[in-house]
């Protein structure tokens, strides 16, 4: 049987639990398509399935490959529906989540594609899923792989909010993955950006399009855009608060605004959660996007694959703008 390298848990714990280890090597099954891994981007989600915060819900069988987005070479097409829209050779992209997740899966009206883990050399997909594209020329394999969940969180959640030039949107963690989406996807509609972000990460925010940037450690995020917008803005995105600190943002919002969430639990109310999902062709308008620089680089720091534990645990633990990415390129003939 052949192996391949992948960061792997073999149980529930924490990132001190992630360890590379050799395991076998995936093989694609009907519909499904074996990618040889260049680059996968590290998600927090990734690690919080393996905490076991989520075991009821999506009980994980071990060892578990972490990872979710990627952009690889297909080496190898299973036979059946889906299979052919790859060959083995083409440059493919895109979001999976671990197989564990079917059920939830199979409850979006867009299922993404399931995976074997994509911090790793090789990964099984299915292949019908619109949540994989082609890479094309000039997108670079750790810039493709950055884009996929932060891009189809925020292509939903401009649709949700079905905003337009002359608004002006509040970003609560706008230095975040998703926020180098979703910033200049705003930027780009003629949007009025305030982010909320630390001094240090204020030429990164404004450098994907924010207006204005708020210090929401030296001052009270709520006070502050206050004092700025007396009258309040049209929209809040939450991006990294729990839903529980909303209720006192929310009053910012002029009555008739737009109230989203990307982050769990869901708070109710008048606050619409948005999911990640696509459509088919988003991922083929987020790779024109980011060629034409509209989606700038948002990738921070690049490992090796030998690193990527340690890479996981500088994202949990420390302070990370924009995505982090693994590479497997140069390890793999």
């Amino acid at each position: 049987m052949s192996t391949m390298k992948a960061l792997v848990a073999r149980g529930y714990g924490g990132v001190d639990a992630l360890e590379l280890l050799e395991v076998p090597r995936p093989v694609a099954g009907p519909g499904q398509i074996q990618v040889r891994i260049a680059a996968a981007a590290l998600n927090p989600a990734d690690v919080k399935l393996v905490t076991g915060a989520s075991r009821d819900q999506v009980p994980l069988t071990f060892p578990h490959v972490l990872g979710s987005d990627f952009a690889g070479t297909v080496t190898a097409v299973g036979e059946g529906e889906g299979a052919g829209r790859f060959a083995p050779g083409d440059e493919v992209f895109g979001l999976a989540l671990p197989r564990a997740v079917r059920a939830m899966a199979e409850r979006l009206s867009t299922p993404p594609s399931l995976t074997t883990g994509t911090v790793a050399e090789y990964a099984v997909f299915e292949a019908a899923a619109p949540a994989l594209a082609h890479r094309p020329a000039g997108l670079e394999a750790g810039r493709a792989a950055s884009l996929p969940t932060a891009a189809l969180t925020a292509l939903p959640l401009l649709r949700a909010g079905d905003f337009a030039a002359g608004m002006t949107a509040l970003i609560v963690g706008a230095s975040g993955g998703v926020g180098s989406a979703v910033v200049p996807l705003l930027a780009a509609r003629g949007v009025h950006v305030i982010a909320t972000a630390l001094p240090e990460d204020e030429e990164y925010v404004r450098g994907l399009g924010a207006a204005e940037v708020v210090d929401y450690r030296a001052a009270g995020t709520e006070a502050e855009v206050r004092r700025r917008r007396p009258k309040g803005v049209d929209a809040l995105v939450n991006l990294a608060l729990p839903g529980t600190s909303l209720p006192g943002l929310a009053s910012l919002v002029r009555p008739g605004g737009r109230l989203l969430n990307t982050v769990f639990p869901d708070p109710g109310g008048d606050v619409r959660t948005v999911l990640t999902t696509a459509r088919p062709g988003d991922l083929d308008e987020v790779a024109a996007l980011a060629l034409k620089g509209v989606l700038p680089s948002a990738v921070t720091r690049r490992h090796p694959l030998e690193q990527a534990a340690s890479a996981y645990a500088h994202l949990v633990n420390g302070h990370v703008t924009g995505k982090v990415v693994v590479t497997t390129e140069g390890r793999l003939p």
